[in-house]
Order: structure tokens, then C-alpha cells, then sequence
């Protein structure tokens, strides 16, 4: 597992595990999202990116399969019937 911390307005920080290709994304107004079966080279553009938010909204966004941090759905309250 790579990670690293940003210095950007919108991205806290990026993680990307090379044997599953997830790009772990940490925004700082809404929180942990995972990008699916990201390619290796993306990952190194986010990361080296002079403005990591215009390239996340270019070459991320809408782009991979994500979802809203899956590790704490087991926290989140259940709706009832």
C-alpha cells in the first residue's frame, strides 16, 4: 500500500493498494472514497499533480467504479421498515 498526504484544498489524502488497484481518496469536506481498478499511472498523476483536485475532476471523476468508504457501512444507521 502506497500513501500519501496532499497539499491540496480539496484532497486530504491518497492511498493506492497495487495488488487490488484501489485509489483510496480523502476529501476534506466529505471523507474516504474508494476508486476500483485504477491504473498505477493515474495514482502517480494525482500524486504529482500540480492541482490535485483538477485532476482528480478530469482524470478520476466519473471515470471508475467508487464507493463511500465500504469499511464503515456496517456503521451507518439502518433504515427501518
Amino acid at each position: 500500500m502506497r500513501a500519501v498526504q496532499l497539499k491540496s484544498t480539496v484532497i486530504a489524502r491518497i492511498a493506492y493498494d497495487d495488488d487490488r488497484r484501489v485509489l483510496d481518496i480523502w476529501f476534506h469536506d466529505s471523507g474516504r472514497y474508494c476508486y476500483f481498478d485504477v491504473p498505477f499511472d493515474v495514482y502517480e498523476g494525482l500524486r504529482t499533480a500540480p492541482s490535485a483536485g483538477r485532476f482528480f475532476a478530469e482524470q478520476i471523476r466519473d471515470r471508475y467504479r467508487c464507493a463511500f468508504d465500504p469499511d464503515r457501512r456496517r456503521f451507518r444507521p439502518v433504515d427501518a421498515d
